[in-house]
């Protein structure tokens, strides 16, 4: 549950090595969040001592209590498990960060269908099993936010990187139709819509325009909780320019740069 002040308690970060998860975690537990649990792929937990990013390390330094779990997007049957863990470890889950996913290569994934299925499996099956056993838990709870990171990339399709915007298009929407399934409940979803994200995932990459950095995605995520929004653009203006790009026609769409 919240703290006295209303503030969170607890937070379930499924894919624990995000940079942007990880980033709204250690800004959660700077406003009070006091109970994280960190589920990562085995073998890539973000271990108390990692040397990559240290953040477990500044979690427990704030006085927050820090659990690790093997979650892996790709087996689906281990996900209610990882939920049910993470709720014996925290006790309620006040916010569970949906985080996961593979950007990959256009050309590779034409060059490879069945690693393209792979990835859309992870990025769009592996939410919607994972969200589905988080919406439970919520919903038997009576509260609790599933914050989901989507992208820009799948509010219109561009041809650079269908097969990525594809599996983002179809979370996007089983986010939605998951937050409309709860109303009533106690429990919400928000969609997190990013921009370009300079990271770790888009290194060596040409920024795009608008571009934003994890700890700017965080923040935005951070007060979408504190507003009750259903939806967070980063950066907010985001939200103006794909409203007029779903406006265009298609053979300019084609045009866009590849």
């Amino acid at each position: 549950m919240k703290n006295a002040l209303g503030s969170v308690d607890s937070v379930l970060l499924l894919g624990g090595r995000s940079e942007i998860g990880l980033a709204v975690v250690e800004r959660l537990v700077r406003a009070g969040a006091r109970k994280v649990v960190l589920a990562a792929r085995p073998g890539t937990s973000a271990e108390v001592s990692d040397p990559e990013d240290g953040t477990a390390a500044r979690l427990v330094a704030l006085g927050a209590e820090v659990h690790r779990l093997d979650f892996d997007a790709a087996r689906p049957e281990t996900h209610g498990k990882v939920i049910d863990s993470a709720a014996d470890l925290a006790g309620d889950l006040d916010v569970v960060i949906a985080a996961f996913g593979v950007l990959g290569d256009q050309a590779a994934y034409e060059r490879d269908p069945v690693a393209a299925a792979e990835s859309v499996a992870v990025n769009l099956a592996g939410h919607v099993s994972a969200g589905l056993f988080a919406a439970r838990r919520l919903r038997e709870q009576g509260h609790g936010t599933l914050v989901v990171l989507s992208s820009v990339a799948g509010v219109r399709v561009r041809r650079a990187n269908f097969v990525y915007g594809a599996s983002k298009a179809g979370l996007d929407g089983f986010a939605q139709g998951l937050a409309d399934s709860l109303h009533g409940s106690g429990a919400r979803v928000m969609v997190v819509r990013p921009g370009f994200v300079k990271g770790r995932m888009t290194a060596g990459l040409p920024p795009a325009p608008m571009s934003s950095t994890p700890g700017e995605v965080a923040d935005a995520v951070v007060q979408g909780l504190r507003d009750g929004a259903e939806t967070v653009w980063a950066p907010a203006r985001l939200r103006l320019v794909f409203t007029l790009m779903r406006a265009l026609p298609r053979p300019l769409w084609r045009r866009l740069p590849r």
